[in-house]
């Protein structure tokens, strides 16, 4: 029986989501901006997934935009964002994802000027700095709901509050991708004008997400086409991904409080678990975090042989973010948060879901505490 802990990768997606697309392929093929009967049809799907999106997030579905995922939607809040405004500074955490460290990159290129604000030793932001480096020239605030690592949560709501106060004009975006349906992710409650989500994140299809745009922000489009989705987004729309994507959001958001409930139990079932029968051992996940994200450094392992050799009993989990796995350097979350580089090189991430069972957990948590005394053993001779 394989075991996923893989799942802030990606997710696997609910049997609803797939019968969703398929359907949505075979009949409702139509392009979602033609006047006849199969256009409407394709344009009822890409409203109702509207509706189920700002249902969850608590906005208007008139402020739903549908992109090809995370990376897309934190481009085109930043981008687009940075090109509509009169600032020139943008504020981020040293800890963010791939898709706005380096989009940030590309915007330092663009007469932009980037201050990350420092985090504590739970990768969270220390208000207090943030709030030193606001001030009338800040542009835009981007930071992530949670961290796809660790699984830190950001102060958002309280940043929210510091932003209004000391920047009013700066636009504050949130990528959500990490926290949308695990976390709370009301709009208003976060304080956010722009909010990037994903659907595979959530057991919906790969290669569709959206971002949520506040009413009168303003957003300059970074891709030109035919003018759909109000010229934000143009292009002829994923209809299929977008119908699978409303249904996941649906589904999971309804499921969402009580599912955080159960997934972190089991979480902490796990971290218990290593506690308990593993020595040398580092729990890099935070005590106030997401549900879903464990993250662990074993010393005297190596992180690529023990995810293979979990791999090899039916476990699949993560070495660190996917977007970087491939990557010989250390984690950079890990770096920032202080971790010792001999431990960063024995981290692995277990990530949850709704799928995971307290079974799951415990034959884990005994292969992998069998597992890491025999490689140790073994670098010992």
């Amino acid at each position: 029986m394989e075991i996923y802990l893989d799942n802030s990768s990606t997710t696997r997606p609910y049997q609803a989501v797939c019968d969703k697309v398929a359907e949505v392929m075979r009949n409702n093929y139509g392009n979602p901006s033609s006047l006849h009967r199969l256009g409407i049809a394709a344009e009822k799907e890409v409203k109702a997934a509207a509706e189920a999106l700002a249902n969850a997030l608590g906005v208007r579905p008139d402020e739903i935009f549908f992109t090809s995922g995370g990376t897309e939607s934190n481009n085109i809040a930043l981008r687009g964002a940075f090109l509509a405004s009169r600032g020139n500074q943008i504020i981020s955490t040293p800890v963010e994802h791939p898709a706005t460290l380096n989009t940030l990159d590309y915007l330092e290129g663009e007469d932009c000027h980037t201050d990350f604000v420092p985090v504590d030793s739970d990768g969270r932001v220390i208000l207090s700095e943030f709030e030193k480096l606001l001030s009338s020239d800040t542009a835009v605030v981007t930071a992530m709901l949670v961290n796809n690592e660790i699984g830190t949560i950001q102060p958002i709501p309280q940043m929210a509050k510091l932003i209004r106060s000391k920047a009013p004009k700066a636009v504050f975006h949130v990528d959500a991708v990490q926290g949308f349906c695990k976390v709370p992710c009301k709009a208003r409650e976060l304080g956010a004008d722009m909010i990037s989500i994903s659907g595979h994140k959530i057991h919906g299809p790969k290669g569709i997400g959206a971002l949520y745009v506040k009413r009168g922000t303003a957003l300059s489009p970074i891709i030109f086409g035919g003018g759909q989705q109000h010229g934000i987004r143009p292009g002829t729309e994923n209809v299929p991904g977008i119908a699978g994507l409303g249904t996941a959001a649906a589904h999971c958001f309804a499921n969402s409080a009580e599912a955080a409930v159960r997934i972190s139990e089991l979480k902490e079932r796990l971290k218990n678990s290593f506690i308990q029968n593993i020595d040398k051992i580092r729990v890099n996940t935070p005590e106030r975090s997401a549900p879903h994200i464990l993250n662990v450094s074993f010393g005297g392992v190596k992180s690529e042989v023990l995810l293979h050799s979990l791999e090899n009993e039916g476990i699949y989990v993560s070495s660190g973010s996917a977007c970087s796995s491939h990557k010989k350097e250390p984690s950079y979350v890990l770096t920032e948060i202080g971790v010792d580089r001999a431990m960063i090189d024995g981290s692995i991430r277990f990530s949850l879901s709704e799928f995971t069972t307290a079974e799951d957990i415990d034959k884990t948590a005994a292969a992998t505490a069998d597992i890491v005394k025999r490689l140790r053993k073994l670098n010992l001779r």
